[in-house]
């Protein structure tokens, strides 16, 4: 009952944020008799509201729950300090990226102020396939598709070299709880005239040394199979 439950729920989107019994019904599977019986018992406890066409919407129930997850975890406010203590160590740009399905996308950075840099931008995405060094830590520790990934498990970083760009060098770090998943990638960039492979690995060790003063890890549980973070 429970799982049939939060199926209705996870119904409601962005896109689809209000529902007809039928539309629900094809969605879900299940027949109108039990989506009624479900559906009452969740507007009786402000999961679900139903408006006056009929139509039905996540109720005021899910933002209490919503406040609660937030309060509780918040990974920006966590890792954007991390960021900032990193980026004055190493003097250079910082940022954290996840994996959506093949892509790589920048959810948190920190840009050096230098008169010459590389400024990361919140919500760019790039594709896995395309290189460098957060995209090797990212496919080496979910799928394992990394040409690199046996070298990235060893080392516990993945390092760049005019990769993506004539002009820049980047290494990265994975970022997960303790004994926890993969949840991103820490990525390091800098220009490739300014820094030595020993200066990357040292920014390296100030990102990992940073993350397990800050509660996180830095060696995640690798995920066999292609995942989506």
């Amino acid at each position: 009952v429970l799982a049939r439950g939060l199926i209705i729920l996870e119904c409601f989107s962005e896109e689809h944020l209000h529902l007809q019994l039928r539309e629900l019904a094809q969605m879900t599977g299940l027949d109108k008799a039990t989506l009624l019986r479900l559906l009452n018992t969740f507007i009786e406890y402000g999961y679900v509201q139903r408006s006056l066409d009929g139509k039905y919407a996540p109720g005021h129930n899910l933002l209490r729950l919503g406040a609660l997850y937030r309060s509780t975890f918040d990974l920006g406010q966590r890792l954007q300090p991390i960021l900032r203590t990193i980026m004055l160590e190493t003097h250079e740009s910082v940022a954290f990226y996840i994996r959506e399905g093949d892509m790589r996308v920048c959810l948190y950075r920190e840009n050096v102020s230098r008169d010459v840099r590389y400024v990361f931008e919140v919500g760019t995405r790039v594709a896995l396939a395309d290189g460098g060094s957060a995209s090797h830590v990212l496919r080496a520790f979910t799928d394992g598709s990394s040409p690199r990934t046996e070298e990235v498990l060893k080392n516990g970083y993945a390092i760049t070299r005019a990769e993506r760009s004539p002009e820049l060098a980047s290494i990265s770090v994975p970022v997960s709880e303790p004994h926890g998943r993969l949840l991103g990638a820490i990525q390091i960039t800098s220009i490739l005239n300014r820094q030595t492979e020993a200066q990357q690995i040292a920014a390296a060790e100030v990102a990992i040394r940073t993350l397990a003063e800050n509660g996180f890890d830095s060696r995640p549980t690798r995920i066999t199979g292609s995942a989506t973070l």
